[in-house]
């Protein structure tokens, strides 16, 4: 029987607004020791990491933008997605109610605010994926929260290669260039140190939704073909010397990782998308099998 995942979501959603992943906190203090003693980036980062350990202790959201939220369900065989997305949807209203997440969802055409993070079937977003038995182990619902503030989603970018504005050809090169590009014009709006995803194909809708769910994984998590995770990495190298830093105060620090997936796309197009987050890289994942619920 299916059961209702309201209070469990509602949980996911706390968590996931009011704390910070390890892999997260663990790099933003490695950072720390990586700018120079008494500067505006260290400084900067000192700041984060006490509003971190603040928003712990008190339940409250770690960013006064408390983001779009972007949930990734995998279901069980035979789930009900309708009573799914409504459960969520409530567990949403409820978190909005309790604080943990501020009203966000705007109508764009009459500016009205509905008070409760509904909005139409957009908003929140939710994509869901059935599993087979086998793959999911029989009955385990597995379902991811991102929350992505408006900073970081406004200097998201895709670029349609060729580009003759930056030299960029349609391969790897040019993938770097319209990435580096994205990166200098971001400057201190993404609220730096970013994280980035980025997609290689796909058409113009599916490049951003591919470039998000890289998002999902954990920092460090390279791509499995090897030019290509040699790319994560000298990307976040080359982003990092060009002296933005956090919050763009100038410093060593712009970007934490860089997570590159690739997809199939017409012969006629190339896009290249990205996804910047900021350093409130809000993600949590929700595992439930049978009674047993578990948060990561």
């Amino acid at each position: 029987m299916q059961p209702d995942i309201t209070e469990k979501v509602l949980e996911l959603i706390r968590r996931t607004s009011t704390d910070i992943p390890p892999d997260v906190e663990a790099s933003l203090r490695q950072a720390i020791g990586d700018e120079e003693k008494g500067s505006a980036a260290q400084g900067a980062l000192e700041t984060i990491l006490s509003n971190i350990e603040l928003s712990r202790k008190n339940g409250t959201p770690i960013c006064q933008d408390t983001g779009t939220p972007i949930f990734r369900v995998r279901h069980p065989e035979g789930w009900s997605t309708r009573k799914m997305r409504e459960q969520i949807r409530a567990a949403l209203a409820q978190a909005t109610k309790l604080s943990y997440m501020r009203p966000n969802a705007v109508d764009s055409l009459t500016e009205k605010n509905s008070g409760n993070n509904l909005g139409g079937e957009e908003f929140p977003t939710i994509h869901f994926e059935e599993e087979e038995a086998a793959e999911q182990g029989g009955g385990r619902l597995v379902v991811e929260l991102m929350l992505k503030g408006g900073g970081c989603e406004n200097v998201g970018a895709q670029y349609s290669l060729p580009d003759e504005s930056i030299g960029a050809g349609r391969d790897l090169a040019g993938v770097r260039r319209a990435v580096l590009d994205a990166v200098q014009k971001a400057q201190g709006l993404g609220c730096a140190p970013g994280i980035l995803g980025v997609s290689i194909g796909g058409d113009r809708g599916s490049g951003y939704v591919a470039s998000k769910a890289a998002l999902y994984t954990t920092i460090g998590t390279r791509n499995a073909d090897p030019e290509v995770a040699a790319m994560e990495e000298r990307l976040t190298k080359e982003a990092n010397s060009m002296g933005i830093g956090p919050m763009g105060f100038g410093g060593k620090t712009t970007i934490i990782d860089t997570k590159i997936v690739g997809m199939h796309r017409l012969p006629a197009s190339y896009f290249v998308t990205i996804s910047y987050m900021c350093w409130a890289y809000r993600r949590r994942r929700m595992i439930l099998e049978g009674d047993r619920v578990e948060y990561k």
